[in-house]
């Protein structure tokens, strides 16, 4: 080695990350989208290059697109071509990645308390019962079930895709990463067929937009998971992740797994408690 490579060698497992303008792109790609969609909920058209909600829209999703893009790969990079994620370095990244999900279950949290404070103690405003007269809800069993069903399954998907990885089988771990990616991406369409045919609007009762808001978001976690997981999914036909060095796809896991039992309770308590008692909607 020589006395240049020696000079700028760290003496230190830790990471001081290179400045970097995806912080600030990503910031501004989320104030231009937050006013887009504040235009588009006040009715303003949705028009690419016209309307006004779409004239901001439009460039804030390109944006952050963009800014995913890029972000992820030094990201990448760092890890599988730079070696600056050592065992301390992953150590403060599972610490982080806890954090963000001990976060999102507080985020839940909201529309569950939002949920359960307008069901246990119906206003007079909705008739004093729930769900309100007048409220079709869904048939749990059905598609709700089908849906459990189908995460309930890529969750196991997951977790044998994970052991493969730690057990060094590269075929069982794309194996196991394209079903859960294929079951994501079939829970998504099973629940924009049910929210297709669903019988309230978003401003039909409290119950229809706690039932949007908790369902919804919870469907926008899922999206956000499948894309996560489609980003694992090519990074190991590319060779990446070793069974002691494979952080991003556990962090992948765990997400999912989150996604997993947030539905659960969705299950349990929106769709089977929360409707329990009112008339079932028929398609």
């Amino acid at each position: 080695m020589s006395a240049t490579d020696t000079a700028h060698k760290p003496n230190h497992p830790y990471h001081l990350v290179d400045p970097s303008p995806w912080p600030l792109v990503g910031s501004i790609a989320a104030i231009v989208l937050t006013y887009g969609l504040v235009q588009f909920m006040h009715g303003k058209p949705f028009i690419i290059g016209g309307g006004p909600a779409g004239l901001w829209m439009a460039p804030g999703i390109i944006l952050l697109l963009v800014t995913m893009l890029f972000w992820w790969w030094d990201i990448v990079k760092e890890a599988e071509h730079q070696g600056h994620h050592t065992p301390v370095v992953q150590l403060g990244l599972r610490y982080g990645m806890a954090l963000f999900i001990a976060s999102e279950v507080m985020f839940f949290a909201a529309f569950f308390w939002a949920f359960f404070d307008a069901s246990l103690f119906p206003k007079e405003a909705i008739g004093g019962v729930w769900p309100p007269e007048g409220i079709l809800v869904f048939d749990p069993f059905s598609l709700p079930l089908l849906n459990t069903l189908i995460l309930l399954t890529s969750g196991c998907t997951v977790t044998w895709a994970h052991h493969a990885l730690r057990e060094g089988d590269r075929k069982g771990l794309i194996h196991g990463l394209t079903l859960t990616v294929l079951l994501g991406l079939l829970f998504t369409g099973v629940q924009a067929y049910e929210y297709a045919h669903a019988p309230y609007g978003f401003k039909d009762t409290v119950f229809a937009s706690t039932f949007f808001m908790a369902t919804g978001f919870h469907g926008f976690h899922v999206i956000v998971g499948t894309t996560f997981l489609i980003v694992c999914l090519i990074r190991s036909i590319k060779g990446h992740f070793t069974p002691d060095h494979h952080f991003g796809f556990e962090a992948a896991a765990w997400y999912w797994h989150f996604v997993d039992v947030v539905w659960l309770f969705l299950f349990i308590f929106v769709y089977i408690w929360g409707g329990g008692g009112g008339p079932y909607a028929t398609h």
